[in-house]
């Protein structure tokens, strides 16, 4: 099957430093992106498994024009996967062969390290930990459908809406099929941590967002009124672009920049999913983007989530080793490209409000590069204050980094994020404004719990706009 050879491509890629899982899957024109992204992580995870059970068994060996990094992604599906897929082509014969011998050897390396369950073999650094325990966040994207809506579809099915969420504790403990919505975010719904929802219908349809809370927040904040031009500077995958696109109903216009020609791609059918009509996408490098351009004149808010580490994020972790503790030099590099891409977006003379956003854990790249935009710009934005009860603020390093946001699994139970939102202490006069200074999130009214009797909605059908 080519899901197995790309997958196996995609692997040798990554060894030898050609780039990251990421990257080389979105090179790799593969049709389905999540399902060969989740398939290299997760041979990559248990990689030093896979290697023990192959030598052990044999079976390079024995098959000798079986390529090793084919063999782990076969060995991974057999053993640890869902089972070969699409009934696995020529390769499951040849699997089939070894596959006694293959599950005894599995066996007797949890015998000789004391451990019954197969996540028990990866070493501690790539065992799931507070992480895995983060909920599956569900943004209902309100182009295509409500917030009431949804909730009913998933009533219909089965599962059982438990109301407004009053604390993470409600979060934590949610099991099996319940599921809640968030206390913040309004359209924000929460599932218990393993619910796999990526085949799900309404998600296929473009209804439903997967996306984590703290990827939220930036847009949220940014909160940009409808009718507004906005920017999102770094925009690819595009999920925080298509949050922006509701919040403006469609109305306005979101100049989106992306320098990745496959990101891109991606993004674009990601976009026409979700029914977003407003955007203009651009191959282009933000940083040769003009503030001078007549284009860009009423532009009054702008999205900046720059490449990152990627520190905070675990998935990014797996992906590209040594993510979680990037280097010096990497951590000085990323910072450079940080600080000019925020230094220069500030300079858009219409602009309101800013959102900066990473997902790193790094002072280097959060506080650090908020500080130094806010020096060269003395007196022009300041750090608005967002949120006062999130209860994990920005590192103490100067006067006012409090009003930041910082997000991690183990505080707010979501991935690891920084949220900055600098606004202009004054609104250019010549200006016009698109809408009064951008509210707080507040939550949406939490759909009744009582199963009203309403048309079940169908997957394909569009529901009026909120």
């Amino acid at each position: 099957m080519a899901l197995y050879a790309t997958a196996a491509s995609v692997l040798a890629g990554v060894e030898s430093r050609r780039g990251s899982i990421k990257g080389l899957v979105y090179a790799s024109s593969f049709q389905n992106v999540k399902q060969l992204y989740a398939l290299v992580c997760e041979t990559q995870r248990y990689a030093a498994v896979l290697d023990a059970v192959i030598a052990s068994a044999g079976l390079l060996r024995a098959e000798k024009k079986l390529r090793p990094h084919l063999a782990k992604v076969l060995v991974y599906e057999l053993l640890l996967g869902k089972g070969f897929r699409g009934g696995g082509g020529r390769w499951k014969p040849l699997l089939d062969r070894h596959q006694a011998r293959l599950k005894a050897e599995l066996a007797r390396l949890k015998v000789q390290r004391r451990v019954s369950r197969n996540e028990d073999l990866l070493q501690v650094g790539s065992r799931p930990g507070t992480a895995s325990q983060v909920p599956r966040f569900v943004r209902v994207n309100t182009l295509k459908t409500s917030l009431d809506d949804a909730v009913d579809y998933f009533k219909r099915q089965g599962f059982s809406y438990q109301g407004r969420a009053s604390s993470l504790e409600d979060a934590r403990a949610l099991r099996g099929r319940c599921f809640l919505l968030d206390p913040l975010l309004p359209e924000l719904l929460v599932f218990p941590a393993q619910t796999d929802l990526h085949d799900h219908p309404l998600y296929r349809a473009g209804h439903l967002i997967l996306q984590d809370k703290a990827s939220c927040l930036p847009a949220a904040l940014l909160a940009p009124p409808p009718g507004a031009h906005v920017i999102d500077a770094c925009a690819a995958p595009g999920n925080k672009t298509s949050h922006l696109a509701a919040l403006l109903k469609n109305q306005g216009k979101i100049f989106a920049f992306d320098l990745d020609a496959g990101r891109l791609a991606s993004m674009a059918t990601l976009l026409a999913r979700a029914g977003v009509s407003c955007c203009e996408l651009a191959e282009e490098d933000f940083l040769a983007v003009s503030p001078s351009d007549q284009r860009y004149r009423q532009v009054q808010y702008i999205l900046l989530d720059p490449s990152c580490s990627g520190s905070g994020m675990p998935a990014r972790q797996l992906e590209e080793p040594g993510a979680g503790t990037p280097s010096k030099a990497r951590l000085q590099a990323l910072a450079g490209f940080q600080r000019r891409a925020l230094r220069h977006a500030l300079t858009f003379p219409s602009l309101q409000r800013l959102v900066y956003s990473t997902c790193s854990l790094c002072q280097e790249e959060n506080e650090d590069v908020v500080h130094d935009a806010l020096q060269q710009n003395p007196g022009t934005f300041r750090l608005a204050p967002v949120l006062p009860s999130w209860p994990h603020r920005g590192l103490g390093t100067f006067p006012g980094a409090a009003h930041c946001l910082r997000a991690s699994p183990e505080t707010t139970l979501t991935g690891g994020f920084f949220v900055a939102v600098l606004e202009r202490v004054e609104v250019p006069s010549s200006v016009p404004r698109a809408g009064a200074a951008a509210p707080e999130p507040t939550p949406s009214a939490a759909p009744r719990r009582k199963e009203r009797r309403r048309p079940a909605m169908a997957p394909g059908a569009q529901r009026g706009k909120r």
